[in-house]
């Protein structure tokens, strides 16, 4: 156990390595001078030039680069020249110094991704962590829609195999993998959100928390869940479906099956007890994979809902090209996938004893 993990923690280092090099140049070269972009429209060439200076624009890629990659690692170097973009200053970096070498100070700090251009120098961490949380509770709610209905009109379409009961979830399935997230949002919020707003009283458009009449505070709205939710698990319900049913199937053609049906078990206890524990696997790596990339096709069901999420925050930044939001929003994008697969490994192998962690 202890090995593998330390390879899945080199493989992902590496990994990550590329993912930070990709975006860093990718968005690099994009058109546009950053520091205009933070300025605004009343800039001095004065003005541009002393951004530039600050955040490190005036200096070469490949040590932009390494600017980067120092700001984001948990052990980095920092002059003590306050002049210097790598100084240490305790406004952009939390620091616990470890040691000090001439003019360079080593330390242990949380990573720094940078500060937003269109926020008032809001930082990164900040903006990503008003966000990432109703992003969560989002794919939280949507897979475990997906989970639960998935597994169980798996299960049923496996046991009425052929019958208009199997016919009419495999149509339904194939349908909802389809239809695009986007397209599904905006008849969702059309048709519940406003032609039926009477009857289900959920609006368009909203978020988790929301001013309440008196604008004086801040409330949950449990309500503007449910077809943000509803939306985005409906693919990975189709999926899961699919593969319960397939999986299912498989599993009881095996001999194991057989066996605990001729020891007198009945056929609920011998689909309970042996065959969805071990049809469970591919259904787990499947779920694993859109569970993570939740945190990214969530972006134009948030839009459409008005969901203020890390997709809803990934647009508005495209919009106005507030490249370290998006450079940050994909880093953690890509953390979230990496762990999320260290985990489903795990998990596949306690599902399944014949899988070995190596």
């Amino acid at each position: 156990m202890i090995r593998y993990l330390i390879n899945k923690l080199f493989y992902a280092f590496i990994t990550l390595l590329g993912v930070v090099t990709v975006i860093f140049f990718l968005f690099t070269i994009l058109p546009g001078d950053p520091a205009k972009m933070m300025l605004g429209q009343n800039q001095t060439a004065e003005q541009v030039e002393a951004v530039k200076k600050k955040y490190g624009f005036d200096k070469p890629l490949g040590t932009q680069f390494l600017y980067y990659l120092n700001d984001l690692s948990p052990i980095s170097f920092h002059s003590n020249n306050s002049e210097d973009y790598t100084y240490l200053s305790t406004n952009k970096y939390n620091p616990s110094r470890l040691f000090t070498i001439g003019n360079v100070t080593t330390v242990i700090k949380t990573p720094y991704l940078r500060e937003s251009f269109t926020k008032q120098g809001k930082k990164v961490t900040e903006v990503i962590g008003d966000t990432i949380p109703n992003t969560f509770v989002l794919a939280v709610s949507a897979i475990f829609i997906a989970i639960s209905l998935g597994i169980i009109f798996g299960i049923i379409s496996a046991l009425y195999k052929d019958t208009w009961i199997d016919k009419t979830i495999q149509i339904l399935s194939t349908f909802g993998m389809s239809v695009p997230s986007f397209f599904s949002a905006i008849l969702f919020a059309w048709l519940f959100g406003f032609v039926l707003h009477k009857y289900t009283n959920l609006e368009m458009t909203g978020s988790l928390y929301e001013l309440d009449d008196f604008g004086e505070k801040m409330t949950i709205q449990w309500k503007n869940l449910i077809l943000p939710a509803i939306v985005l698990g409906i693919r990975p319900l189709a999926v899961v479906i699919q593969l319960m049913r397939n999986s299912l199937l498989e599993v009881m053609n095996q001999d194991y099956i057989r066996t605990a049906r001729a020891k007198g078990l009945s056929e609920f206890q011998v689909i309970k007890n042996h065959a969805v524990k071990n049809a469970l696997n591919p259904v787990v790596t499947a779920i694993s994979g859109w569970f993570a990339s939740m945190l990214a096709g969530a972006v134009f069901v948030e839009y459409i809902f008005g969901w203020n999420g890390l997709g809803k925050e990934i647009v508005n930044a495209l919009n106005t090209l507030d490249l370290p939001v998006i450079m940050g929003a994909v880093l953690v994008i890509a953390i979230v996938f990496i762990t999320i697969n260290i985990l489903v490994d795990i998990i596949y192998a306690w599902l399944d004893p014949r899988v070995e962690l190596s």
